[in-house]
């Protein structure tokens, strides 16, 4: 009976701890889900200050056509990317999305709709993306993220 005794308290241990772990994913998870929401809406509008505040100094941006930017690169199109402009992408909406989290780092995949208009031609496409979130001085930031374009 003892040794039964023992097993069911060590269960009973390592399950609490697995449950609040998994309270804790899910409200990273939400709290991603969030940022991405906020990412998407202030690309849309222009908003360069909330864009600043989720991105890391240090991110890399993949972009579609395989363009490698930097933070200050890619507010800097943002911020110049007006109604009237030659490219412009005027909505970026997520079909699908799931996260991954790994403690401090979290994992945000997806595909995404992307409608625009270039070269004065109107454009939709759909991309798959990959977002890097790190934990960082308490703060969930993106220090990576990369988008291909869904060919089929």
């Amino acid at each position: 009976m003892k040794p039964v005794r023992v097993l069911v308290l060590f269960v009973g241990a390592t399950l609490i701890p697995l449950s609040a772990q998994t309270e804790s994913d899910s409200a990273i998870k939400s709290k991603i889900v969030a940022l991405e929401q906020l990412w998407n809406q202030a690309y849309k509008s222009g908003d360069t200050k909330a864009l600043d505040f989720i991105l890391d100094d240090a991110i890399v941006l993949v972009n579609d056509d395989g363009s490698v930017q930097t933070k200050a690169e890619f507010l800097a199109s943002v911020k110049s990317s007006a109604p009237q402009s030659s490219g412009q992408q005027q909505q970026v909406a997520p079909e699908s999305f799931h996260v991954h989290v790994f403690d401090n780092v979290a994992i945000a995949t997806g595909v995404m709709r992307v409608k625009g208009v270039e070269g004065g031609k109107a454009y939709a496409r759909h991309e798959r993306f990959v977002d890097t979130w790190l934990l960082k001085h308490g703060n969930w930031v993106c220090v990576g993220t990369g988008a291909t374009p869904v060919l089929h």
